[in-house]
């Protein structure tokens, strides 16, 4: 079941951060969080404007999807928005990262957001298949602009027009 993030999840996504912080290649960050580092970027997210999506399953968040303001502050951009996604390990390849992006496509008109922007590490393989699936196009290719343990890694930008 998809739904709307509440403050008891943020445990359960931060775990599943982690994991992706852990695994390399799937985030930017190198270091993880404990729950309350994540607190401010939590409330950040409102419902209304750039939600939080957790997938729940048997009562646990086993993934999660977040919208995020492109650029914060430049007005110009204020009808773009990145998205984020994570799953737990234990979910993975069930179809939960398809699900959370398609929601999240399916509400942005009431988002009022237009444009979808994944921004995906090169490497993440099957981060790059699920957006292109779901109709993304590669717009930008940052080459070498990130390092995990001494390994290069380019920064792709999809993007998908949603309006």
């Amino acid at each position: 079941m998809i739904r709307l993030a509440q403050n008891s999840d943020l445990e359960g996504i931060v775990t599943i951060y982690n994991q992706a912080i852990e695994a390399r290649f799937q985030t930017g960050f190198t270091e993880g969080f404990k729950t309350e580092d994540r607190l401010e970027w939590f409330d950040e997210h409102s419902p209304l404007t750039h939600p939080l999506y957790v997938y729940e399953a048997n009562g646990m968040v086993a993934g999660w999807l977040s919208i995020s303001p492109y650029r914060s502050g430049r007005a110009a951009l204020r009808f773009t928005a990145e998205v984020s996604y994570f799953i737990h390990t234990d979910h993975r390849q069930q179809g939960i990262g398809n699900a959370l992006l398609q929601h999240a496509i399916a509400n942005c008109g009431e988002l009022n957001i237009k444009t979808l922007l994944a921004i995906i590490i090169d490497r993440n393989a099957a981060s790059i298949n699920l957006v292109k699936k779901l109709g993304f196009e590669q717009w930008a290719y940052l080459p070498s602009v990130a390092e995990f343990d001494g390994v290069e890694c380019s920064h792709v930008y999809y993007g998908l027009r949603v309006s």
